[in-house]
């Protein structure tokens, strides 16, 4: 089966549309990226997508919102079926995980609701082809986080062999950081996943800030590495009650918002530091809280770290990991880049598009896609709401 999968992430940078092809070998599913696509999202939409997280925006808004980024997302999946080569009415199905625009976490750590906007009934009208979105809900309904969703994926092609001895850490750094600790194959060990806290959200608000707008992120940290960090700081900001709950656990930019990073600035600027000091502090400070969270909630010695997502770009916040990984876990831990992983479908770039594709062939298939230790859901549950498209009869053939 030919499924495209689109993912836009916490830093709303654009879309990445995957074309895979998913074929099931002795009973697992195998999948083999045939074409990849990294769309910016226009100016406008990205202004939009802005507000609405930061929560200006009224009922019409958020309504015409979901249409005007689901035209967006359709114009992705076309682009990544023509650079493939392949015409849209050869592709089987889509998964959208849409743009995330609210994720409400009460203290206690439930989710109460979120939001992801898109709108499927457009990608699929559009294209032709069966849509499958909106997967985060059925978790939340169910009492898990919806969060995260990528576990399902890593625990089919990431786990590591028995002779590793420990776990492989897969991190991703998009806008929010999020980790699953895998353990070694014939392990009894759980999968345990949650998002650590900050990835790129407060180094690339930081990027902005000290260049006014015209960065939109720290190429090869550039700006941190020429800046000095505080420590007292960042161990200040440690203390977020965040970064010490127990997992399942889930976050977002309502939490590591904005104005949260205005009120670090401020606290910044008071200690006396440059712009790009505050650059330096905040990538410490995302480094630190990843490598924090294996100390506390890996369930077994963590062994290597897989990174993946925008963050894995940043040379200068990957040192930092690895240096703080390594004294906090008392021993060295092996950083790997993803597409060095032998076997993986995809690269850093991809995967977590891969993810969805790989959600939405279980969803028409009626498998399950959450991985309940990982979210906190009370059970294995389908994910993702069908939206058909003209090829819906054609789809329910091949299934």
């Amino acid at each position: 089966m030919r499924v495209i999968g689109l993912m836009s992430g916490t830093s709303a940078d654009g879309i990445d549309a995957v074309l895979t092809e998913i074929v099931v070998s002795s009973g697992v599913p195998q999948m083999r990226q045939l074409g990849f696509e990294s769309v910016p999202w226009p100016q406008r939409d990205r202004e939009l997508i802005e507000r609405l997280i930061a929560g200006r925006g009224a009922t019409r808004d958020v309504s015409r919102a979901g249409f005007q980024l689901g035209e967006q997302f359709a114009s992705a999946a076309l682009r990544v079926a023509d650079s493939s080569g392949l015409a849209i009415d050869e592709i089987d199905l889509i998964g959208s995980h849409g743009q995330t625009v609210w994720h409400e976490v009460e203290e206690s750590g439930a989710v109460q609701s979120t939001l992801q906007i898109g709108e499927a009934a457009v990608i699929a009208e559009r294209t032709g082809v069966t849509t499958v979105a909106d997967f985060r809900v059925t978790d939340v309904a169910a009492g898990g986080q919806g969060a995260p969703l990528i576990p399902i994926f890593d625990r089919l092609f990431l786990r590591p062999p028995a002779a590793m001895g420990g776990c492989r850490a897969v991190q991703n750094i998009g806008g929010i950081g999020n980790v699953s600790f895998l353990p070694p194959e014939r392990s009894s060990a759980p999968t345990v996943a949650f998002d650590t806290g900050p990835g790129n959200v407060l180094i690339d608000w930081a990027a902005a800030r000290a260049t006014d707008g015209a960065l939109q992120f720290d190429r090869d940290g550039e700006l941190a590495a020429s800046g000095r960090c505080a420590d007292k700081l960042v161990e200040r900001w440690l203390t977020h009650p965040y970064y010490h709950h127990s997992p399942p656990k889930s976050t977002g930019r309502e939490l590591f918002s904005s104005s949260l990073a205005e009120k670090y600035c401020l606290e910044a600027a008071e200690a006396g530091l440059s712009m790009t000091d505050f650059a330096a502090t905040v990538t410490e400070l995302t480094a630190a809280s990843i490598a924090e969270s294996y100390r506390l909630f890996a369930p077994m010695p963590v062994v290597e770290m897989v990174v993946c997502g925008g963050g894995a770009r940043n040379p200068v916040l990957l040192h930092r990991i690895k240096a703080l990984a390594d004294l906090r876990c008392g021993r060295e831990v092996a950083l790997v880049r993803y597409g060095d992983v032998a076997g993986v479908p995809g690269d850093e770039d991809s995967k977590e598009a891969l993810g969805f594709a790989l959600l939405a062939w279980l969803a028409v298939r009626g498998e399950g896609g959450n991985v309940p230790e990982s979210t906190g859901a009370n059970g294995v549950r389908v994910l993702g709401k069908i939206t058909p498209g003209r090829n819906y009869r054609r789809l329910k053939t091949i299934l």
